[in-house]
């Protein structure tokens, strides 16, 4: 199936096929709607896997513990995810050059199946520590495949349907966290004697991925600039393209993380790709996957109302990553993200105002789960999935998979710190943590404005010529405006003067 030219061919035109759209909702629906899942399927049932971890304690130990301490093992339990996460994403660059995209999406299912066990088996052993090591090796998959997706997708896309392509794995990941929101009503899945199963069900939509990819092809940009097959090629202007991009890398191997972050030339697009990551996740997006029934909660929602409050912000969730989906073509990616930090910025603070009002204020409440609504919103229409998109734009194939390594560590260092953190800064700050989150957003939305051009229908050539402009433009600003103030004091370096002869020429 790699070699064969005819399949290759519909994904490499320049129209919506269905074999690409078809790997597309495969590798999302098995991969990254495992991410929303796991990150929101432990907020339901949590009392009960407190109450579990208490009774084995007492049945080990003979006596209980405090409610800190459960605190603290319920906060590893959520942030363990993370960890994996963080070792997932260090492997992508060695998993994606010896097995490939689609290979390295296809084996690390295993790991998925290993997780679902350990976690839907832990109550029948008395263990919490398979509850943790499944949700860390959960992490690890998540890890893997929040990079690869992306990178596959991105990599088999013609460029005039990246942007739609690259969002759907973020329309997934609400899709996995309303799935999860849903099975953990009362009604279904959130009771006492079910919550093993409900964290197990992983398994479920990874069978179907693990039974159905392996008949789609390999990414063609993998195996022609890394691989050298020539026979996966098809004539037309994406094969032109990737042509381009490969001759512009013959002398080049794939770079390490240490000398993609020693690369001079790529400075611009790495800084960038370190500040959406961290902004995506200290945005504050996770505190309220991760603990929206408490939040919901200390606003003063009543108890039988705030599941059903819960799954209503995950249907929103979906609703606004269709939109910045099927609005990114036409948009850009520019908009989305500033519109999306901006708006996240401003509820946040919209949090912070109605909890500090609500005990005056009887309507404050519902400002306050409108605010929820409205990051989630924010976030889904745009910064769930733009910078994965961008981190596969903005690098050539020889820097990517390296950028991927630096995007996802600090999108699972953020990610953890965050999970594990905003309990006990909750209960230090109190309604106030908010404003964290509001200045990380309005900071990250800033920076986006001033900093990113937009990528829209360019392709991974031009891209790398706009940084490089930009880089150009920003080197001469600086040299003009040492010019100017070393002609303050009447003096001035050669080196300047023939500089700004230079800067001078069209």
């Amino acid at each position: 199936w790699d070699s064969n030219p005819q399949l290759f061919g519909s994904f490499a035109a320049a129209h919506l096929t269905t074999s690409l759209l078809a790997v597309t909702l495969l590798t999302s629906f098995g991969s990254s709607m495992l991410y929303g899942y796991n990150l929101a399927v432990v907020n339901s049932p949590a009392g009960y896997i407190k109450d579990f971890y208490n009774r084995t304690i007492v049945s080990r130990n003979g006596t209980g513990v405090s409610e800190k301490t459960l605190t603290v093992m319920y906060s590893l339990t959520v942030s363990v995810f993370a960890i994996g996460g963080l070792v997932g994403s260090l492997l992508v660059g060695i998993l994606v050059t010896k097995f490939g995209r689609k290979g390295t999406v296809v084996n690390s299912s295993v790991l998925v199946f290993i997780a679902g066990s350990l976690m839907g088996l832990s109550r029948i052993c008395g263990s919490p520590e398979m509850v943790i090591l499944g949700r860390f090796i959960t992490g690890i998959h998540s890890g893997v495949s929040l990079s690869v997706v992306p990178m596959y997708l991105g990599e088999i896309a013609p460029k005039n349907l990246r942007g739609f392509l690259g969002l759907i794995p973020s329309i997934f990941i609400c899709v996995g966290v309303f799935a999860a929101q849903i099975l953990g009503l009362r009604e279904l899945l959130g009771k006492d004697e079910h919550w093993p199963l409900f964290l197990s069900l992983v398994v479920v939509p990874t069978f179907v991925q693990l039974v159905l990819l392996p008949w789609f092809p390999e990414s063609p940009r993998y195996l022609l600039m890394e691989k050298r097959n020539i026979h996966a090629t098809i004539a037309g202007e994406v094969v032109e393209e990737m042509q381009q991009e490969q001759r512009s890398l013959s002398s080049v191997e794939t770079v390490s993380v240490w000398q993609l972050l020693l690369d001079d030339s790529v400075r611009w697009q790495l800084l960038s790709v370190v500040v959406i990551n961290i902004g995506m996740q200290l945005s504050g997006i996770d505190a309220i996957w991760f603990y929206t029934n408490d939040i919901f909660e200390n606003a003063d929602i009543p108890a039988a109302q705030i599941q059903y409050t819960t799954v209503g912000t995950g249907a929103i969730e979906v609703v606004a990553g269709l939109i910045g989906c099927f609005t990114i073509e036409r948009l850009g990616r520019r908009p989305l993200m500033i519109g999306g930090f901006g708006f996240m910025g401003l509820c946040c603070a919209g949090i912070t105002l109605s909890l500090v009002l609500q005990a005056r204020v009887a309507f404050m409440r519902y400002v306050s789960v409108a605010c929820v609504v409205g990051i989630i919103a924010g976030f889904c229409i745009g910064p769930a999935g733009v910078p994965f998109l961008m981190t596969a734009e903005l690098f050539k194939q020889s820097h990517r998979p390296a950028a991927y390594i630096v995007g996802g560590s600090l999108n699972w260092i953020s990610n953890f710190t965050v999970g594990f953190v905003f309990p006990f800064l909750q209960m230090s700050a109190g309604s106030f943590c908010y404003l964290v989150f509001c200045g990380v957003c309005l900071a990250v939305a800033t920076y986006v404005f001033f900093i990113i051009p937009e990528t829209k229908n360019k392709t991974f050539m031009e891209i790398s010529q706009m940084f490089a402009t930009k880089e150009v433009m920003l080197f001469r600003r600086a040299n003009q405006l040492k010019l100017r103030k070393m002609n303050g004091y009447g003096a001035l370096e050669s080196s300047s003067m023939e500089f700004d002869s230079s800067a001078s020429c069209p």
